[in-house]
C-alpha cells in the first residue's frame, strides 16, 4: 500500500454539525448519497467533494457519510467500534489514491474506500458499511417526498459567493472526464498511474458487493448490458444487481424470476421499483449495502480477478 502525505491534517474540513432542510441549491442532475431512515436524508456529491465526511446520526446510529473524489467512492459506515463511537477526519493522505480519515478519539487511520484501519491503535478494524444509493436529486425527491437535504455549512462558505459557486464541482467533472486517475490525474503531482488490462477502464464505475470475505464488483455498463438485471453468487449468497438510468444496487436475490419492462421490475405476479425493492403489493427485497467507486480503486483493494464477468 502506498501512503502519501498530500495536505495537512484537517485541510479538508468534515462537517460535524450537518444541517438539514427540504431545499438543495444545485441542480435537478447533481448526483446525492441517500441514507434511507424515519426521514431520508440526501448528501449533494457537490457538498461532499469539499467535505469528503460527515459526521451525523441517522436515527440514533451514528453515521459517517464519506466521499473520496479521486477514487470516486461513496460509503456510508457505522462510527462505532468496539463499543466506542469514533468521529472522522481528513488526515491529508492518500493510501493508493484513497482518501486516509483519521478518528479523532484514538488517532487511527482508516482508508476509506475499504473502511479498513491502516494504523494506529486500531489498526486491522474493519468499520461496518451501511446502505446508502447514489440518485440525482430530481431522483431523490421523487422517490422520498418525505426526505431532508444536507445544508451547505456557514463555516464553508466564501464570502460574496453563492453556495453553487462555492460548491464548483467543474474541477471534478474534469477530472472523472479525462483519461488519467489518481492525484496524478487530480492534481497532476506524484507518479503517473498506469493500467493493464482493456476490458474495463481505469475509471469505470463499478457496484462493490461484499459479503463476508466475498467481494464482486460489477461494472454498471455490463449490467446495462444485461437489461440492468444480473444475478451472481458471492460467497454462499445469490444477489441479484439492478442498474437504471438513475441508479445502482443490489439485493438478495428473491428466489424468483424479475424482468424489465419499461424501467420496472415484473415478478411473482406484481411490479417492483428497482430503485428501492418495494412492490405493489406491499414487500420489500432485501437491499444490500454497496459501494460505488471507480474501477481502479475496487482492484487496489480486491485484485484483479473480482469483477463480474458476463
Amino acid at each position: 500500500m502506498n501512503v502519501q502525505n498530500v495536505l495537512p491534517r484537517d485541510a479538508i474540513p468534515s462537517i460535524d454539525q450537518p444541517t438539514f432542510g427540504p431545499a438543495y441549491f444545485g441542480a435537478a442532475e447533481d448526483e446525492v448519497l441517500v441514507v434511507d431512515g424515519a426521514r431520508p436524508r440526501a448528501y449533494p456529491l457537490r457538498i461532499l467533494s469539499y467535505h469528503e465526511i460527515v459526521n451525523d446520526v441517522v436515527d440514533s446510529q451514528p453515521v459517517a457519510v464519506t466521499w473520496c473524489p479521486i477514487c470516486w467512492s461513496a460509503a456510508v459506515y457505522d462510527r462505532r467500534v468496539n463499543g466506542q463511537t469514533l468521529t472522522f477526519g481528513t488526515s491529508g493522505k492518500l493510501a493508493d489514491d484513497v482518501l486516509v480519515m483519521y478518528d479523532r478519539e484514538t488517532g487511527s487511520e482508516w482508508q476509506q474506500s475499504t473502511g479498513n484501519a491502516i494504523a494506529g491503535g486500531l489498526q486491522s478494524e474493519q468499520l461496518s458499511m451501511l446502505d446508502s444509493s447514489l440518485l440525482t436529486w430530481e431522483t431523490f425527491q421523487a422517490q422520498y417526498p418525505d426526505g431532508e437535504v444536507l445544508q451547505p455549512p456557514r463555516e464553508g462558505e466564501t464570502a460574496g459567493q453563492t453556495a453553487q459557486e462555492h460548491y464548483d464541482m467543474e474541477p471534478y467533472e474534469q477530472y472523472s472526464e479525462c483519461d488519467e486517475f489518481g492525484l496524478y490525474g487530480m492534481r497532476g503531482e506524484g507518479p503517473r498511474r498506469t493500467w493493464d488490462r482493456d476490458d474495463i477502464d481505469a475509471k469505470t464505475e463499478v457496484l462493490g458487493v461484499e459479503i463476508g470475505d466475498a467481494a464482486l464488483g460489477f461494472p454498471l455498463h455490463l449490467i446495462t448490458a444485461e437489461d440492468g438485471l444480473v444475478t451472481a453468487t458471492i460467497g454462499r449468497t445469490d444477489i441479484l444487481a439492478v442498474e437504471t438510468a438513475e441508479s445502482a444496487t443490489a439485493f438478495i436475490d428473491p428466489g424468483f424470476d424479475l424482468e424489465r419492462r419499461n424501467g420496472r421490475l415484473y415478478g411473482d405476479g406484481t411490479e417492483w421499483n428497482p430503485i428501492i425493492g418495494t412492490s405493489d403489493d406491499g414487500r420489500q427485497l432485501e437491499r444490500l449495502a454497496t459501494r460505488r467507486l471507480f474501477a481502479f480503486a475496487w482492484q487496489d483493494a480486491h485484485g484483479p480477478d473480482s469483477f463480474y464477468e458476463p
